[in-house]
């Protein structure tokens, strides 16, 4: 039986700067996420659409979400596959489009692990993982852009 799960967030505009939406310019693109018994992260939007680069902006976001969700069902899967996961450390990228009008998309994320494992641990298997998580990572089954991953297994 599928069960249903809730996440539930709070958005927050911080960008008002006295006169609302009254002009283009007269607002910033900042905003407050935030969830019961959690820290606030202020954002923005990317800096190429006006918003503050020291900020996380969405596409930071989703790229982090997927990049963390295929790390915890990695760490499972091996877990109970026997591969020891010493350390695991991803530096994923996004790969978007922006047409003329301004709509953009993903086209693709690449996500690069770099992970360390014990000696007695199966490398293959260690690599062959990866393709048996977009069964199962929330994030990686609800994107419709191709994901794809350049491992770097270490012993």
């Amino acid at each position: 039986m599928t069960s249903i799960h809730e996440f539930l967030t709070k958005i927050t505009w911080t960008g008002n700067r006295g006169t609302g939406t009254s002009a283009y310019k007269s607002y910033d693109r900042t905003w407050d996420m935030k969830a019961d018994g959690k820290k606030v992260v202020h954002c923005s939007n990317d800096p190429m659409l006006g918003g503050d680069p020291a900020k996380y902006n969405p596409e930071d976001m989703l790229i982090a979400a997927l990049s963390s969700c295929h790390m915890l069902w990695y760490l499972h899967l091996c877990s109970e596959a026997g591969v020891t996961v010493l350390t695991y450390e991803d530096n994923p990228i996004g790969i978007g489009e922006s047409e003329p009008s301004g709509k953009g998309r993903f086209i693709e994320a690449v996500l690069r692990p770099k992970i360390t494992i014990t000696e007695d641990s199966d490398s293959d298997k260690a690599v062959s993982i990866h393709d048996e998580i977009h069964e199962f990572c929330f994030i990686a089954r609800s994107v419709n852009f191709p994901v794809r991953y350049e491992v770097e297994i270490i012993k």
